[in-house]
C-alpha cells in the first residue's frame, strides 16, 4: 500500500464515520446533544475533504 491508497482508505473511514455521527444526531439524540454530534460529522467530513485533496501531492 503506497500513501495515496492509505490516504484514500482513511477518507472514506472517515466520510462513514462522519455519516454515522450526522445520523446519530438526527435519530437517536433529538436535544442539544444532537447538535454536537452533527457538527462533529460535518467535521469529519471537512478532515475527509483534505485527506482527499491531498491524494497524489504527499
Amino acid at each position: 500500500m503506497n500513501k495515496n491508497t492509505i490516504l484514500g482508505w482513511a477518507t472514506l473511514i472517515m466520510v462513514l464515520m462522519g455519516l454515522l455521527l450526522i445520523g446519530l444526531g438526527i435519530f437517536r439524540y433529538s436535544d442539544v446533544s444532537g447538535w454536537g454530534f452533527g457538527a462533529v460529522g460535518v467535521g469529519f467530513f471537512a478532515n475527509a475533504w483534505v485527506f482527499n485533496a491531498l491524494k497524489g501531492r504527499v
